[in-house]
């Protein structure tokens, strides 16, 4: 069995949370905050100082709970006013690798039919 975590609705809360949160306390920002379950998707949290993410996802007859802390620098996360921001599995993995998502998203692959 192959242990694949994926979701067509993955959610960056825009304000930072109290990481002495967990399974539960995240699952009730969700409720609160999200206005949707916890097991509707992926759902990132990060700290005041931006150098942790916890993700909470569902996986089948559980919760997942992903931490992940920066050794140096800063998360790059959006600044929208708005409680929460969607991303795709790309800016997902861009956002886990410490770059700026945002950012990446308008830059494209070139495609060419010829070379000279």
């Amino acid at each position: 069995m192959e242990l694949r975590i994926t979701s067509k609705k993955i959610w960056v809360c825009t304000k930072p949370v109290d990481f002495r949160k967990s399974i539960d306390g995240l699952s009730e920002l969700i409720h609160s905050q999200f206005e949707s379950l916890p097991t509707e998707g992926i759902y990132i949290f990060y700290n005041r100082q931006r150098d942790k993410l916890k993700l909470l996802a569902w996986h089948g007859n559980g919760f997942v709970l992903l931490y992940k802390r920066l050794e140096q620098g800063k998360f790059k996360l959006s600044n929208k006013r708005n409680e929460v921001s969607n991303i795709d599995e790309t800016q997902l993995s861009w956002l886990l690798a410490g770059l700026d998502w945002e950012s990446m998203a308008s830059w494209k692959t070139l495609e060419y039919k010829g070379f000279y």
